[in-house]
């Protein structure tokens, strides 16, 4: 069973899903990943475990949405002066949330309860409001910037195929070298 596809609705299904969000969290820490199941959440949450099959499905699409919100960015990109330097400091921070244990077990938690491909769209759409940040700064200070696109295709995606199939090796001078190859130091 899949959970429908849902606009983050705000009254009580936002504070329903605040709730089993936190119990999830909670009861993680708490009690391991590996105990947990709905009605352990349902009950903690403060819902039925009919709420939680109803809006998720199980308990896999249920950790891939509480994987999708942990994965949002908390903060805008930091402004570094320039588009080289932004986008530096904007993949070392990417690549270092990817690849940190909690961020590997999100990404796997957000694609392995996503049967419709939403969740891994969300993910994407992160990271693309972070990168359009960063090249409208550049814009504004009337430097030549690549497309979203463009800024995805060539260091999101070789970071996040890295993370999934080839994690030896990343560390912050890849993400230099793949902004480096992206925009040289043209914009230094």
């Amino acid at each position: 069973m899949s959970r429908k596809t849902m606009v983050r609705p705000g009254g009580r299904s936002a504070r329903v899903q605040a709730s089993v969000h936190a119990a999830v969290r909670e009861l993680e820490s708490e009690v391991g990943r590996e105990a947990l199941t709905v009605p352990l959440v349902a009950a903690r949450a403060g819902v039925t475990p009919s709420t939680i099959y109803r809006r998720w499905g199980d308990l896999k699409e249920l950790l891939s949405d509480v994987a999708v919100e942990r994965l949002r960015p908390e903060t805008p990109p930091e402004d570094k002066g320039n588009l080289r330097s932004d986008l530096d400091a904007w993949a070392e921070q990417f690549l270092e949330e990817m690849t940190s244990p909690s961020g590997r077990a999100y990404i796997r938690d957000a694609l392995l309860g996503d049967p419709d491909g939403n969740n891994a769209g969300q993910c994407s759409a992160y990271a693309a409001e972070q990168i359009d940040v960063i090249l409208a700064r550049a814009a504004g200070r009337g430097a030549d910037a690549p497309d979203v696109e463009t800024v995805l295709d060539r260091v999101v995606a070789p970071v996040m195929y890295r993370v999934l199939f080839r994690p030896d090796g990343l560390d912050t001078a890849y993400a230099r070298e793949l902004v480096a190859g992206l925009v040289g130091s043209a914009d230094r």
